[in-house]
């Protein structure tokens, strides 16, 4: 099979569409700093996305190594996709094909966090660079040529339509938003379309609950005030990216208590909906009398119901995304291509150093003028001579011609030269 690819790049992948999400949690690395640290020592570029539904890592290396590294890290059953296949998955990724809900356009965002982390850990490379701007640049493209975006529910809407069709109707409830981040603002804007009596908003950051709230016409409550908070609501939503439970059953059990009305056998229901990954809410509250517990695995109805709408559009957007794989081939080739000419450069400028040397020497008492006119000639003269194999290499990588590339190099280099057959 001809290589069409001019280095190594991988991913492995595990998400909604294979894992519940409990499982899942089991992928994540909780300490991403060493993580980056392990990974680096063993890739030149590694870029880590982890979002409430899914876990991706793209490393500049191979699928062997790839899957050896993460076996060391206790972590089995990741999908690992190498060469055109690790591409194409970017692309799907961006396009928004792969999302649980699909075409929501956070997934973008999500990306381009990634590059900011790997950026700011040092791992991100000219390669996995590429790679993701490349993919995002197409996943919006994508966007802007079908509708599969055009009134798409986000995982935070997604999660207001399953409680509207748990209660029944929204109208005249009261509701609790747990996290003011990302997620929550989400939330919270697509409560704003229901006919609610109201909606609290509470954070870690107070400041940024009343921030939420205004924006909302909502009510900002202390993150200590959060039991009496949910005592007095119908929904409670949560998604802060805390490491820990915020909702615990003993305290949540007690809180019930509060939740009679005169002469009713069970307190008023509560309906609890956790998005968060780690998630928010103890488990053990779905055994409490009159609470409901649902998380990220019941949002999958909505999730079907949504990709029933978009079918056709999603089918539009996978065409496009492969016809968006040989752009990207040739990108993800030309900034390879950086390496061979990057060593193709310096046995040129060793050669010139030692040949000028020898030229000074001969000399002898040189000033310091024609000792720099000479370096400036020699330079000069060599950037010339390797400008021609310079763009054929280039050239005949973007081509995914890649043995021609690497030929091309070993003859100037070591005076190898062999024949390319080409197939008809």
């Amino acid at each position: 099979m001809t290589r069409t690819l001019l280095t190594e790049i991988a991913v492995a992948t595990a998400d909604h569409s294979k894992y519940r999400e409990d499982v899942l949690g089991l992928f994540r690395f909780r300490d991403e700093t060493a993580f980056f640290e392990k990974a680096s020592k063993i890739f030149s570029g590694v870029i880590l996305l982890e979002t409430c539904n899914r876990v991706e890592i793209l490393v500049h290396g191979s699928a062997d190594q790839l899957r050896d590294f993460l076996h060391g890290e206790n972590r089995f059953g990741f999908e690992i996709l190498e060469g055109e296949a690790a591409l194409m998955h970017l692309l799907e990724l961006a396009a928004g094909t792969k999302s649980m809900i699909i075409g929501e356009d956070q997934i973008l965002g999500q990306m381009r966090r990634s590059l900011l982390l790997a950026e700011s850990h040092n791992t991100n490379d000219v390669i996995t660079d590429v790679c993701l701007n490349t993919a995002i640049r197409e996943g919006v493209s994508i966007r802007q040529k079908t509708c599969i975006n055009k009134g798409a529910v986000s995982i935070g809407s997604a999660a207001v339509l399953l409680a509207e069709e748990l209660m029944g109707e929204l109208d005249g409830k009261n509701i609790l938003v747990v996290g003011g981040g990302e997620m929550g603002t989400l939330v919270a804007r697509a409560l704003c379309e229901k006919n609610l009596r109201a909606i609290y908003v509470t954070n870690r950051s107070f400041d940024r609950a009343v921030l939420l709230a205004k924006e909302i016409s909502g009510r900002a409550m202390r993150l200590d005030q959060l039991y009496p908070c949910i005592a007095l609501s119908d929904v409670v939503i949560s998604c802060t990216g805390a490491p820990h439970l915020i909702i615990h059953a003993d305290e949540l059990a007690e809180t019930m208590n509060e939740r009679f009305w005169p002469l009713d056998p069970e307190p008023r229901h509560l309906l609890l909906i956790d998005i968060a990954q780690p998630r928010d809410i103890d488990d053990a509250c779905r055994e409490i009398p009159g609470v409901s517990l649902k998380t990220l695995d019941d949002l999958k109805s909505i999730s079907e119901k949504n990709l029933a709408a978009r079918k056709t559009e999603c089918e539009h957007a996978d065409v496009l995304a492969r016809a968006a794989l040989p752009g990207f081939i040739k990108a993800f080739n030309r900034a390879a291509s950086g390496d061979l000419t990057k060593s193709l450069y310096t046995w040129a400028e060793e050669i010139r150093l030692r040949e000028k040397n020898k030229a000074l020497s001969r000399l002898r008492d040189a000033d310091p003028y024609l000792e720099s006119v000479i370096d400036d000639l020699t330079s000069a003269l060599t950037k010339k001579l390797l400008e021609d194999a310079a763009k054929s290499i280039r050239a005949s990588a973007e081509c995914t011609d890649t043995q021609t590339a690497e030929t091309l190099l070993k003859a100037i280099i070591s005076g190898e030269v062999s024949c390319i057959r080409r197939s008809e």
